[in-house]
């Protein structure tokens, strides 16, 4: 993992928006911090974290803190301590016991520095050194064994071997300071090393927990600095005040009895309350940030449901565009987490600016129109405009705004170009992208992967981060979400796949004449229909007259009339008339799958969808193959009937084809719901007529 330069995290725009930028001329080395176009300080950024540089930094802790202590060891043998020491030893290893833990990180502190520090003032480095290796491994063995399985032995090895480089080097620098041996040969010296105990103490503590932080950086790829001030920056005290009671100790050292003890125990138990309460307010400072991060982000999931609700095309998009954008960019080496957590905000909330943008061009199923797609542009800067009322912690509107920028400099809204475009909007659009095109959408199917990276490769280095795509087309599978995430809907049978084009909202664009024409078309149809409907039929006549009188204003090579079964939640194909009818006979359709059943589960038309959105391989099977589908829900008094949909091997269908059907099928719900009962009690009648014949004949057997 890169060392991230601790004074290059937090100097960003008053809000904190800071962004990651990488090289252009090199994808796989980190850049140096520099300035965006927007005057954003943006901090390099790895690819990849290589293991090179962790087995370094742990090779040089553990090999140097081994080296020191047997070099102790070999001193202490050749140089004996006197019995004090033995005493510190004991004391150390009782107070050691009493371990405070910190629940954010797997890190745990002691007030036995006060001895081993004592233990390094009194008899030397060496002393020091060795009672401090067998402080850690006692708390080391204790705790990192019952909470790291199958890695214990190797915290343990680091522990011991970091602490002691840390009181050696710690050690030899009050000595070097002060100008004097250890204290136990030379009492005199003992009124003249407060400045020299200062640096003691601050050598310590900064190699202590820069040790412990780097570690725990690595292990949770995080920027060290951050983690150092989150979770060690506030535990100076206590080490300043372990270092000064270890110097009251030593001055009591030549005369222990009852009362030095008396004198130093209050003093360890105000140090261990510090202590504990420096850790305290570390716990209360991570509570408080996470119970503000979490207020953040139901109001973020609140939007966000609100996006759905908009642009019922899509959902689901925007959870499985969540799981992947910041899967890719823990992939690409970003591990500032207030910047992924941006990310994850802006992935949620990207698509917030089509609350502007109406419906008839979201849902439009062709290609839209230079002004059309002119107000489809406005819903990134508008989105960015929405969310900037938000005082998000972390940049989430730089990365909303310009998620729709192209690496060359062609994209909106501004025009942004290369490293300039925030880092995470650069993550955003490969992935916004890739879920669209492997998404069903009203105007075709869904692409299968192979097919969507293909694209994103012709579009690397014009449109998209060259990086980004090379690392996104190794790890798209494994960032892929299990299973498929859920999304809020007002029905529980709604599913992604029935993609559709919703008609309401379209303006209409046709002179007032061809209004009047299509009205007195659709007068027509519905007075013969309901002339020839009059009375019982069954659901096969009523759907023929239906598809004969449409036949005359409406182009279609398949009418289908699906019929809801209330015991199975799902439509059946009760009629067909057309093309491959023999295909689509008691076809079956859960409710809110497929195009159908999406129209039968929501109440809404549907209008020029891919008809392989709703009858699979059986679309095809036509010649020529069906290309548009129309398909109205049938209610009636507010109950849903069934389904009729209408397929067609021309392009589209029109406004006055659509309003012809909606009329058609409006009157005659009831109709088919006549029919259906019709045909249930035909059958029940039936029933019970063979019943009765077989119960005569039975008893003229017996007879």
């Amino acid at each position: 993992l890169a060392m991230q330069r601790a004074d290059a995290e937090r100097k960003d725009t008053e809000k904190g928006q800071r962004m990651v930028t990488h090289s252009k001329a090199s994808k796989r080395a980190p850049t140096d911090a520099r300035l965006s176009r927007d005057g954003i300080k943006m901090p390099r950024v790895r690819s990849e974290i290589g293991p090179a540089t962790r087995l370094t930094f742990y090779g040089v802790v553990v090999i140097a803190g081994a080296g020191v202590l047997l070099a102790s060891i070999r001193e202490l043998m050749s140089q004996p301590v006197g019995s004090f020491w033995f005493v510190l030893v004991a004391l150390t290893l009782v107070t050691g016991w009493s371990t405070l833990r910190m629940r954010a990180v797997p890190v745990s502190f002691s007030i036995s520095d006060t001895f081993t520090i004592a233990a390094a003032l009194l008899f030397g480095p060496a002393a020091g050194t060795v009672i401090v290796v067998v402080d850690a491994l006692v708390m080391s063995l204790r705790v990192a064994r019952a909470n790291q399985r199958g890695m214990w032995i190797a915290r343990v090895v680091f522990n011991v071997t970091a602490t002691a480089l840390a009181m050696w080097v710690a050690a030899h620098a009050f000595f070097a300071v002060a100008g004097t041996g250890p204290l136990a040969t030379q009492p005199g010296r003992v009124r003249n090393v407060v400045g020299p105990l200062a640096v003691f103490a601050a050598v310590y503590f900064l190699l202590n927990t820069g040790f412990v932080a780097v570690a725990v950086a690595h292990e949770r790829r995080t920027p060290i600095a951050a983690v150092w001030r989150e979770h060690f920056s506030a535990l100076w005290l206590s080490y300043f005040s372990g270092a000064s009671i270890a110097a009251l100790l030593v001055t009591y050292t030549r005369d222990v009895n009852i009362s030095t003890l008396t004198i130093i125990l209050p003093l360890l138990f105000v140090s261990y309350l510090t202590f504990r309460a420096a850790i305290g307010r570390v716990e209360d400072s991570n509570n408080h940030l996470s119970e503000v991060n979490r207020l953040y982000l139901s109001t973020i999931e609140t939007l966000a449901m609100a996006i759905d609700a908009k642009d019922q095309i899509t959902h689901g998009h925007i959870r499985r565009v969540q799981a992947h954008t910041v899967g890719l960019a823990k992939k690409i080496g970003v591990v500032d987490k207030h910047l992924l957590n941006a990310i994850e905000a802006a992935a949620l909330l990207h698509d917030m600016g089509k609350l502007a943008v109406p419906e008839y061009i979201l849902n439009k199923p062709g290609k839209l129109t230079a002004p059309e797609f002119e107000k489809m542009k406005l819903h990134a800067s508008g989105g960015a405009e929405i969310l900037s009322a938000i005082d998000f912690p972390y940049p989430v509107v730089p990365i909303v705004r310009h998620h729709h920028e192209n690496w060359d400099g062609t994209g909106y809204p501004t025009g942004l170009k290369g490293t300039d475009i925030p880092i995470g909007a650069r993550i955003l659009a490969v992935v916004d992208c890739f879920d669209a095109l492997t998404s069903d959408r009203p105007y075709r199917p869904r692409m299968s992967d192979a097919d969507a990276l293909k694209i994103l490769l012709d579009r690397r280095g014009s449109m998209y981060d060259p990086l980004i795509i090379d690392t996104f087309v190794r790890v798209y599978e494994e960032i892929a979400p299990e299973q498929t995430i859920a999304t809020p809907a007002t029905r529980s049978a709604l599913n992604e796949i029935t993609s559709s084009t919703i008609t309401r909202g379209a303006p209409s664009t046709r002179p007032k004449r061809d209004e009047i024409v299509s009205s007195a078309a659709e007068l027509l149809t519905l007075f013969d229909l309901s002339r020839c409907l009059d009375g019982q039929v069954s659901i096969s006549d009523a759907g023929d007259v239906i598809a004969t009188h449409l036949r005359r204003s409406v182009p279609f090579s398949l009418l289908v009339v699906y019929l809801y079964d209330v015991n199975c939640d799902d439509i059946v194909a009760r009629h067909a008339s057309g093309d491959a009818a023999s295909l689509v006979r008691d076809l079956r359709i859960p409710l809110g799958a497929r195009l159908s059943g999406w129209v039968a589960a929501n109440c809404q038309t549907v209008i020029n969808s891919d008809p392989a959105l709703d009858l699979g391989d059986i679309a095809n099977a036509s010649s020529p193959r069906l290309r548009s589908c129309l398909s109205i829900p049938l209610t009636w008094n507010e109950e849903l009937i069934g389904v009729l949909s209408l397929y067609s091997t021309a392009t589209e269908f029109t406004d006055d084809h659509r309003r012809i059907v909606e009329a058609v099928g409006h009157h005659t719900a009831h109709t088919f719901r006549r029919a259906e009962e019709f045909e249930t009690t035909a059958a029940n009648r039936s029933r019970h007529v063979i019943s009765r014949r077989t119960f005569d004949r039975r008893a003229r057997r017996v007879e």
